[in-house]
């Protein structure tokens, strides 16, 4: 379903406190260097963090949030070393989450088909560069010939100058609300229209084209239950999405559900669960499937989605990255109605997490997780502090050194 297809997703990571926090903790890693874990699951600066303080952390987070229900997988050198499942896939029928239940993905489809496109460009079939309209000319905003500025490139790290969906516009028309690669903006509709190219170059239709994504992507690294256009086993096993107050969403009678229900919606409709997901995340830490070039250019930054005094958050070719100084962080969330996802990683720590909720607060507590996961519990405020002293001390100590040299200058001449 593309309902609402995380519109407030960059809003809600851009939490500064958060990201001050996490850039924080680099510098005293950097400064002190990291515990070896013992036992439990890795934290980002590598300190332990014991399961059951994991499982109260999530039982905490499920009941002040109200999550009905969350599958989570957590990624340390490479491997998953802790899956859990926890609450309800159907409330009104008693069902628990499994590790059968299928959840939408929402917005984190965006990267998976960010790597999908990239076995487009490995075969020669599709330039990151060339124009769209040259594969396939859009009748739907072809009044406005700057569309045929659009490229591959653009479309995957928002720079199309299309808004996130038509129907977010007052008279629900596709239109450029600025000239291609001249601004970033955040759209689903640029996704889709590359999408329909990927369509054309194959000659196929939608279900030809969920068939080559299982082909190129999904059976070579071993998504057994990943996709874009639901199967009568994701149907089967699929999570009841819920709203806010944890009552059911009425998606049989939703808009956007009859309009995307068996079409390949490249930024919204992938379906998945976290054991599966996480196949595709440590793949992408070992380099798998694609080649150096093409990682390159998924991972390099392409579009400045914010910038402050410590850090600039960027995309890349589908995925959202921090630009802090010994990181390598990758994420994305997603924001369907009744259905909210995160991941994160880290390709050099091969370090990661992903979550998938039948609620609207997953994204939100997907975010807070890299918070928590910086360092574990009862122990973020402490290394926040002395990395705030060493930051304050180093900078004291700069200006100092600068006085002691002109004092010295000023002397001598």
């Amino acid at each position: 379903m593309v309902r609402v297809l995380s519109c407030n997703y960059m809003k809600q990571f851009t939490n500064y406190n958060l990201l001050h926090s996490f850039f924080l903790g680099i510098i005293f890693i950097a400064l002190t260097g990291c515990s070896k874990t013992q036992s439990g699951i890795k934290s980002y600066l590598g300190s332990d963090i014991p399961i059951d303080s994991i499982e109260h952390y999530l039982d905490d987070k499920m009941e002040s949030l109200k999550i009905p229900g969350l599958s989570i997988a957590f990624i340390n050198d490479g491997e998953v070393v802790y899956h859990t499942t926890k609450g309800y896939a159907d409330i009104e029928n008693d069902l628990p989450v499994t590790s059968k239940t299928i959840f939408e993905g929402a917005s984190i489809s965006k990267p998976v088909f960010a790597y999908f496109v990239m076995t487009f460009v490995e075969e020669g079939k599709l330039d990151l560069d060339k124009p769209l309209f040259h594969y396939l000319e859009y009748p739907d905003i072809n009044h406005d010939k700057r569309y045929e500025q659009i490229t591959a490139r653009m479309v995957l790290s928002h720079r199309t100058g299309f808004p996130n969906w038509r129907e977010d516009e007052a008279d629900g028309k596709l239109k450029l609300l600025f000239t291609p690669n001249s601004d970033y903006l955040y759209s689903g509709e640029g996704y889709q229209y590359l999408a329909l190219v990927l369509k054309t170059i194959e000659k196929t239709d939608w279900l030809g084209l969920e068939t080559l994504f299982q082909k190129k992507v999904a059976q070579p690294l071993g998504l057994d239950y990943t996709v874009f256009i639901q199967t009568p086993y994701t149907r089967k096993h699929k999570a009841q999405p819920y709203d806010k107050n944890a009552e059911r969403f009425d998606w049989e009678n939703d808009y956007w559900f009859k309009k995307s229900d068996s079409v390949f919606v490249a930024a919204a409709t992938i379906h998945s669960e976290s054991i599966d997901f996480s196949k595709w995340m440590i793949a992408l830490m070992n380099k798998e499937g694609l080649n150096e070039a093409s990682y390159e250019e998924l991972f390099k930054p392409h579009s400045v989605v914010e910038q402050t005094a410590f850090y600039d958050l960027n995309y890349t070719l589908g995925f959202t990255s921090l630009d802090i100084p010994l990181t390598n962080v990758y994420m994305h969330g997603g924001n369907n109605q009744g259905f909210t996802s995160w991941f994160a990683l880290d390709t050099q720590k091969m370090w990661g997490y992903v979550l998938f909720t039948n609620s609207e607060y997953g994204e939100e507590l997907g975010s807070e997780m890299l918070f928590y996961l910086l360092t574990g519990p009862d122990k973020t405020r402490a290394y926040l502090i002395v990395s705030l002293v060493i930051a304050v001390i180093l900078t004291l100590l700069f200006f100092l050194i600068r006085w002691i040299i002109r004092y010295v200058r000023l002397k001598l001449t």
